[in-house]
């Protein structure tokens, strides 16, 4: 089978064609390339063998040439990050994915499969069981709460105290632009799939994490910036109190449910969760870091917050289970393996710093009582 992958040098995309190419397919890559993903002027990770278009999703012509003969697509190019260029996000996220249907379908072309990056950003806040109301989804934290350092969410209902509880793919209310995005591809990738007749596949997925991660991209989040500040020997950040609770989920389990999407007979029609079954709090993520990294620093509890950021959210996996996956790998192993891969890559310092620098002069970081 011949296949593209968009985004394909980056993250995810890079592994998943590495996968492919080491069981026999045809790959061919789009990627733009761009920062912060990607330095200027270095090797991009291609995967032996496979082809690399370098353009942009946004560009009609860049699909076109990037389609012909092509069995099934991966689309996972995106833009991701906290900054406030806002139309950004529709642009390349939303758009991007309806002019991959717009080109099968005005040029006839005999795509079998397409499986479209979603996020579990698209939930916003995730579902609660309030001990009145059941499982309900609240809206987002309001400014003036955050502000005063209040992070807690509450029942929409009454405003009692909540618990987290895994979110199904039924629900959906997403609060910042890259998950507003997401959600208009999900719905776009669905709705012309089954109007058009080609097979399509939506993949929320958890944090993704492993070696091979963006180090300078501020979105790759807490792996990489308690990790890289620990390589400089200063205390990691926790933003609000460290105790929101986040689901992630191992590369190499991430590939897993990207292949199975691609190849299961039953998969079309639907979203599925790719999370790691499993709730970690920000300061338990941490100390585990410190384990492997042997670094006896406290984290720095930093009384700030990312506007548009969520308190909890997890994610109910069991629907991609019904089709036979399982996230198999054990994140501290795969901790210990990005530990020592970014001992091979040596980052530069103060990565981190200079991200948290321009986010908050943008406004996007802010701190409570300021």
């Amino acid at each position: 089978m011949k296949i593209l992958i968009t985004g394909g040098a980056g993250f995810i995309g890079s592994h998943t064609a590495r996968a492919l190419v080491e069981r026999g397919d045809e790959v061919r890559i789009l990627d733009a390339l761009t920062q912060p993903v990607h330095e200027p002027g270095a090797e991009p990770p291609i995967a032996d063998t496979a082809e690399l278009i370098r353009g942009d999703v946004r560009s009609p012509d860049d699909w076109q040439r990037s389609l012909r003969g092509i069995d099934a697509v991966i689309h996972l190019g995106a833009y991701q990050d906290y900054l406030t260029d806002f139309s950004k996000f529709f642009e390349v996220n939303a758009a991007g994915t309806a002019l991959c249907y717009e080109t099968i379908v005005a040029h006839d072309l005999p795509v079998r499969r397409v499986v479209v990056a979603s996020s579990q950003a698209v939930y916003g806040e995730g579902a609660v069981r309030c001990a009145k109301h059941g499982v309900v989804t609240p809206g987002p934290r309001s400014m003036d709460a955050l502000a005063k350092a209040d992070w807690d969410v509450r029942c929409p209902v009454c405003g009692a105290d909540v618990e987290s509880v895994p979110t199904p793919e039924e629900f959906a209310n997403p609060r910042n632009s890259y998950g507003i995005s997401k959600i208009a591809a999900e719905q776009a990738t669905l709705a012309l799939g089954e109007t058009y007749g080609i097979e399509s596949v939506a993949l929320r997925y958890s944090i993704v994490h492993g070696p091979g991660q963006s180090v300078r991209n501020a979105y790759s989040g807490l792996l990489r910036s308690a990790a890289l500040r620990m390589r400089e020997r200063k205390a990691p950040v926790a933003f609000e109190d460290g105790k929101q609770l986040r689901d992630y989920v191992a590369i190499d389990d991430a590939v897993a449910a990207t292949l199975l999407a691609l190849d299961h007979p039953g998969a079309p029609g639907r979203a599925y969760n790719v999370g790691g079954g499993r709730a970690w709090t920000v300061l338990e993520v941490i100390d585990h870091l410190k384990e492997i990294a042997g670094v006896d620093v406290d984290p720095e509890i930093s009384n700030a917050f990312r506007v548009g950021d969520v308190r909890h959210v997890v994610s109910d996996i069991s629907r991609l289970q019904g089709l036979g996956w399982e996230p198999r790998a054990n994140l501290d192993d795969v901790w210990h393996r990005y530990w020592a891969w970014l001992d091979e890559i040596a980052p530069p310092a103060q990565t981190v710093d200079d991200a948290y620098a321009r986010m908050e002069r943008e406004g996007v970081l802010r701190r409570a009582g300021s």
